[in-house]
């Protein structure tokens, strides 16, 4: 059970090692375009066709079809990652040896649908992927294994989640071997520890010049590519930013002030006396471009306020 493309390499995985899938469950497919008159599959399902496999895709979960369904296919054990569906209990309790999760955190911290956008959103050093017994409540079950990967400095959301599901994938499949040979263990998660990482908003993308250079850095990887950073500029237009880097120079200006603005990028004071400097940014009704051709039409002098 998965839909995004986070989940495809558990798939492959599971279908490299040998195991048989009686079935994929996944979102169904989305109305995409200018008139939502086309629909697109999910990266799962397509990756399931590829391999014969059936799919299955339900609007709901709760009122008999799918469980209906998973009874008819008798699997064995049931592996969600990324479905982006809650399963009720009478799911939970169908497969003899249960149903896991692969979870791209190191639970129980960032319990919820966004744990590695928080995670870089937060400035952790480190992350990884659990997989856990699935209980009723939210990312709550027992862990059977954990990898951790140390996040690069300048790793966004997408290339983070890049590796983090190519390393599930690994973890995945050594896991359903423990399981299948009754050697996997089960650690409750200590509820104390527990943080959460509910889904993202537009409600953060304005960034709030007088926190620190490197938080502002960490939420323009950590919101990319949605909902994205964003900023006012002098002439009221809202920018999205994309790309940035910390620059390491000191500042007593006032925070959000243009410093300089050149073909090097957009360097704005922040509220820790350091700058960061603006490198690729996209303007309403535009494309994404370098800060430098930005600059072409829309010229920022020192002094500016964002």
């Amino acid at each position: 059970m998965g839909t995004p493309e986070f989940a495809v390499p558990s798939l492959e995985a599971l279908i490299t090692a040998g195991h048989t899938l009686c079935g994929v469950f996944c979102q169904p497919d989305k109305p995409v375009g200018r008139h939502q008159n086309k629909l697109q599959p999910p990266p799962v399902k397509e990756r399931a066709l590829a391999h014969d496999i059936p799919v299955f895709q339900p609007v709901k979960l709760r009122d008999g079809s799918a469980l209906s369904l998973i009874q008819e296919l008798a699997p064995e054990l049931i592996v969600v990652a990324a479905y982006g569906r809650i399963l009720p209990q009478d799911i939970l309790d169908c497969p003899p040896m249960g149903c896991i999760n692969v979870h791209s955190s190191l639970l129980p911290k960032y319990r919820g649908a966004a744990p590695i956008n928080w995670a870089i959103l937060n400035g952790e050093k480190e992350t990884g992927v659990t997989i856990m017994h699935m209980a009723a409540a939210l990312d709550a079950g027992d862990v059977i294994a954990q990898v951790t990967t140390a996040i690069d400095p300048t790793e966004t959301a997408p290339e983070l989640t890049a590796r983090l599901a190519e390393l599930g994938g690994k973890l995945l499949v050594d896991t359903v071997e423990d399981i299948a040979a009754g050697r996997a263990g089960r650690t409750p998660q200590d509820e104390r520890a527990v943080t959460l990482a509910p889904l993202l908003s537009k409600e953060l993308s304005p960034v709030d010049w007088t926190r620190s250079s490197q938080a502002i850095y960490d939420q323009i990887r950590g919101l990319t590519p949605w909902p994205g950073a964003s900023t006012h500029v002098i002439t009221g237009e809202t920018m999205k930013l994309w790309g940035a880097q910390v620059v390491e120079k000191d500042t007593d200006a006032r925070p959000g002030s243009v410093l300089r603005a050149d073909e090097k990028g957009i360097d704005v004071a922040c509220g820790d006396g350091r700058v960061l400097r603006i490198l690729e940014l996209q303007a309403p009704g535009s494309k994404r471009m370098a800060a430098a051709d930005y600059l072409r039409g829309h010229p920022l002098k020192t002094g500016d306020g964002l």
